[in-house]
């Protein structure tokens, strides 16, 4: 017989991804019911609890070591104008994060949580930030292919892309309790549109968003370019590495890895907002029991991430009109994490706190 040939990382890594722990849940869903209040009175807050303790198998699910990655990438098609902004924000505003004055080191650090910016795939090098030990290198490429053209990336970078958001999480899963996604990328509401629109089959012009504010004219413009880079590329939705390669980006890639790579710890991952929802997409695609590891923070502004979360599955804890990314909005929910999680460790039951039940 033939030797078996040895496992890919990714299949290696798939094969560590397991359900959520039933007994578990059950345990935590029973305590909950007799918790000194009105039956399940904190709603989605208590399906949270059950949930936290599915994920880590325990009934006092740590939270408190909580880690926000920031995946950098550029994109080519940023060259067809479909961002207000110039693609050199993308380094100026990593730039930025590293000395702590983007919205996302302010809102982390009220939550109690470290930002790691991670370079994936930036256009531009930060080899000072690097030397400094303000960002973490997994640079791929400089930037995708502009996608309109032809696929944004080879399949062996996207394989590489992924690859590189597991080890991350893998590297830091023993000091993280809690992950959380964010990105940095001028133009990546544009490949992100196009991976809601190849998996959830609707209409990209009823996907896409103005971004960073276009215009009416903007946005139609938008719409076209996404529609013209799938029609050129035809992704396959049944292939998420596909998909990825074709029409995404490294930090889609980058953040589709960390939650696998979480989950394969077994680890919670607040997941942010619409990129940050591309991302969760192609891992489910690839491994379909991650979902259960995925908290999601937020329902942003952007058409295509309320698509992306019904296809996922996933209730957002928050709504508020979010269109930033970053990883503010998982950031903001962070607190929410820490509340659900105090409910099911800290409060009393009626019968420990000799309180009569109805």
């Amino acid at each position: 017989m033939a030797p078996k040939e040895p496992l890919s990382f990714l299949e290696t890594t798939f094969r560590s991804i397991y359900p959520q722990d039933f007994d578990f849940r059950q345990q935590a869903e029973n305590r909950l019911k007799q918790l000194t209040m009105p039956l399940w009175a904190m709603g989605d807050l208590m399906d949270l609890a059950v949930d936290l303790a599915g994920m880590t198998g325990s009934l006092q699910p740590p939270v408190s070591r909580k880690k926000v990655v920031v995946m950098v990438g550029d994109h080519g098609v940023a060259a067809e104008g479909v961002s207000q902004y110039p693609a050199e924000v993308t380094t100026q505003m990593v730039h930025n994060i590293a000395r702590g004055g983007a919205a996302i080191s302010v809102l982390a650090d009220k939550a109690g949580a470290d930002v790691l910016v991670v370079d994936i795939g930036g256009r531009d090098d930060f080899t000072e930030l690097a030397e400094a030990g303000k960002i973490l290198s997994k640079k791929i490429g400089r930037g995708t292919a502009n996608m309109s053209y032809g696929p944004a990336m080879t399949r062996t970078h996207a394989v590489m892309a992924v690859e590189a958001g597991i080890e991350v999480a893998q590297s830091l899963a023993d000091e993280v309790d809690i992950f959380a996604t964010g990105e940095m990328g001028i133009g990546n509401t544009t490949p992100s549109t196009a991976i809601a629109a190849v998996f959830t089959g609707k209409k990209v012009s009823d996907l896409t968003g103005r971004g960073t504010g276009l215009d009416d004219a903007g946005l139609k413009h938008k719409i076209a370019v996404i529609e013209k880079a799938l029609a050129r590329n035809t992704p396959n939705a049944k292939e998420g590495l596909d998909v990825l390669a074709k029409v995404g980006g490294f930090e889609i890639g980058g953040i589709a890895g960390l939650i696998l790579g979480a989950a394969s710890r077994r680890k919670p991952v607040v997941v942010d907002g619409f990129i940050s929802a591309a991302g969760a997409m192609i891992a489910c695609s690839l491994e379909p029991f991650v979902r259960d590891y995925i908290i999601c923070a937020h329902r942003s502004a952007e058409p295509g991430h309320l698509a992306l979360l019904e296809k996922l599955q996933q209730r957002p804890l928050l709504d508020l009109n979010l269109r930033l990314g970053e990883g503010t909005g998982a950031a903001l929910a962070m607190p929410l994490v820490d509340g659900a999680a105090a409910l099911l460790t800290d409060m009393a039951t009626f019968a420990e706190a000799g309180v009569a039940q109805a």
